[in-house]
Formats: C-alpha cells, sequence, structure tokens
C-alpha cells in the first residue's frame, strides 16, 4: 500500500506531530507499505530531512509562537491536492494538530481532489474543533459538560460560572494557552495569554476530580483510561515529558461507570459526525459523576499517546491500529481492501 503521511504543521503542536510521525511511519513500514512523508509548511521530506524532523520525542514547551506565525506563509494549503505524493497515494494518513489538520480545511480539500484520507470530515473536524460548538453539541446529545462562558463576559457572568476555572483558546489543543484561574483579578492575564494563540477564549468551571479517557475506532469504544498527571492538569508539560504522568489502562472503575463512559463517548463520535476514531476526555465531578471536557478528531499517535493505549487495552497493537485507520479510509472510498484487519471495527 501507498501510503502519504502529512504531518508538520504551523501551529504549537508542530512538534507532537513530528512525534507521531516518526512512530507511525515506521509502524506501517514495519508491515511492509511504502510510506512518504510531507510536511504541510516544507513539502516532501527525503531520507535525510526525514531522519532530521520525525523526532520521536517532544520538547517540554510548544515551539516559539512568533517562529510558527512566519511558518504560516509558507504553509502549502490547497496546493498539497497538487502534489504528486497526494494524488498517487492509496491513501493519505494525517498526523497533524491544530487548525490546519483538524480544522476541516485540509480535509476538504482532500475530499476535492478524492484522496482516500484517515479520520474525520470536514463538517466533523470543524464542529469539534471549536470548542464552545462542541460543547453545544454535547448537551443537544445529552452528555454532561461544565458549564462555561466564551469571550469578553462580564463579572458578573464570571462570579457566577465559579472559581477556579479554566481559561482556555476555543481551537488549540495540547492545552496550549491554557489556566486555572482563581480568582477574578487573574482573568485578564488569563485571557491575554490565550489570545496569544486563538481569537476565542473559553471559560470553563475546573471539574478537579478524576481524569479519564476514552478512544474510539470506528464503531466501537475502547478501553476508559485513567491519567494521573504530576502537575494539578495533564498539561503541555505532562502530557510530552517522560514521567510526568501515569496513564493507567484499563481504569480501576466499576464495570457500570466504565459502560457510561464508552456510551457518552460514542455519543460524542456520533453527535458530532466523526468517523474512524476519536478520542474522548472527561473528569469525574464531586458526585462522582462524568463531564465530558472535549473530543479530539486526530489525537495523539505515538505508540504510547493516549488512544493506542486504550487500543492496546483491547487487544489492538499500534501497528495494527494504524494499519486498521488506513483501512477505514479506504474502505469509506470504496477502494478494495489493501490491507490486512485485526478484528471488524
Amino acid at each position: 500500500m501507498r501510503v502519504t503521511l502529512l504531518t508538520g504543521g504551523s501551529t504549537p503542536e508542530r512538534d507532537v506531530a513530528f512525534a507521531g510521525a516518526a512512530q507511525v511511519v515506521a509502524a506501517l513500514r514495519s508491515r511492509g507499505h511504502h510510506v512518504v512523508v510531507v510536511d504541510t509548511v516544507d513539502g516532501p521530506l527525503d531520507a535525510t530531512a526525514e531522519a532530521r524532523t520525525l523526532v520521536p520525542s517532544v520538547g517540554r514547551a510548544p515551539p516559539d509562537n512568533d517562529a510558527l506565525r512566519a511558518m504560516e506563509e509558507r504553509e502549502l494549503g490547497p496546493r498539497l491536492a497538487e502534489l504528486r505524493e497526494v494524488v498517487d497515494a492509496d491513501v493519505v494518513f494525517l498526523v497533524l494538530h491544530g487548525r490546519l489538520g483538524e480544522g476541516g480545511s485540509l480535509q476538504a480539500v482532500l475530499e476535492l481532489a478524492d484522496v482516500p484520507y484517515t479520520g474525520s470530515g470536514p463538517l466533523g473536524s470543524a464542529l469539534a474543533m471549536d470548542k464552545d460548538v462542541a460543547k453545544r453539541l454535547f448537551r443537544s446529545a445529552g452528555v454532561p459538560t461544565p458549564d462555561w462562558l466564551t469571550w469578553p463576559a462580564s463579572p458578573t457572568e464570571i462570579a457566577e460560572l465559579g472559581f477556579p476555572l479554566i481559561v482556555k483558546p476555543s481551537k488549540v489543543g495540547s492545552t496550549v494557552g491554557l489556566t486555572i484561574v482563581r480568582g477574578i483579578r487573574q482573568i485578564e492575564e488569563a485571557v491575554e495569554a490565550a489570545l496569544h494563540y486563538d481569537d476565542e477564549v473559553l471559560l470553563e468551571q475546573f471539574v478537579p476530580g478524576r481524569e479519564l479517557t476514552v478512544g474510539v475506532l470506528g464503531d466501537r469504544a475502547l478501553a476508559v483510561g485513567e491519567i494521573v498527571p504530576r502537575n494539578e492538569i495533564f498539561d503541555y508539560e505532562c502530557k510530552y515529558t517522560p514521567g510526568m504522568s501515569q496513564e493507567i489502562f484499563p481504569a480501576d472503575l466499576p464495570s457500570t461507570l466504565s459502560t457510561r463512559l464508552q456510551d457518552l463517548a460514542l455519543a460524542v463520535h456520533r453527535a458530532l459526525k466523526l468517523r474512524d476514531f476519536s478520542r474522548v476526555d472527561f473528569r469525574l465531578d464531586a458526585q462522582g459523576g462524568p463531564q465530558c471536557l472535549e473530543v479530539n478528531t486526530l489525537p495523539g499517535l505515538t505508540s504510547t499517546s493516549l488512544l493506542p493505549q486504550s487500543a492496546l487495552a483491547v487487544g489492538v497493537d499500534f501497528p495494527a491500529l494504524c494499519e486498521t485507520l488506513c483501512e477505514l479510509a479506504l474502505r469509506r472510498a470504496g477502494r478494495r481492501n489493501k490491507v490486512g484487519v485485526a478484528g471488524k471495527y
């Protein structure tokens, strides 16, 4: 199978994308597939550039935002559909994060080019990327989610929401630009930090309970996992620094709660019209009930990322997971079966 892997990008999660790409490339090549790597900023990578760029580790902080903004001018955008590496691929594998990869625009380009690609389509991607819109859809589907406001908000509205609260960019992942705010005097600084990454900001009730996550593959909810970060929240440092968090799969939970979380994850996946795979994150409130924080349409894909761990806990190893994502894309496009699949999803 000829796979073109799109990665990189000009978002704060550029390094995260490269780390995932390194392991997806290795996994697919270990199964005998031909993989070409394209950075959406710098174009196709030869063997030397690939070895230099696809580093399987991530720094303790995201890349400099000014440098990323300079990269935006070099983004290939719609020109990606003109690349021979994309047009000639059996399937395009997306290992991207942030607006370009998860916001729906790249998916629309690939749809117009009639190229099979992994993950959700333009609509589902756009709905999930906007945290305010996503939370409204959670509520409409009967999925509990913490109360929230969008900025600007009055001091009275903020006081009614209550402290502590989370201030975060609406369309950025990996907790980049996120702050825990404990009083009204901190709001302005926290909003300013979030606006550094996005022009829309969300203020959300902080839920201090256990942090849980559920992967979805095809139409199946995978194992529930628990995240125990060394910091107060599962922030950028805890996500990508070895030893800064403990991830437990499957989580030690009553079976009724695990089933409830899996049902909610599937409800989110369907309500936002997602496809192929996703990862849904929760926290337990003071009464022990799950509150949905957000959904990721292109979750991290290193072998130790949360979705692969969720899959491994039900018997799907990392190479099989990567092949399954390719196969789901090919099936959707009506192409012939090109890879073996570990189970039916």
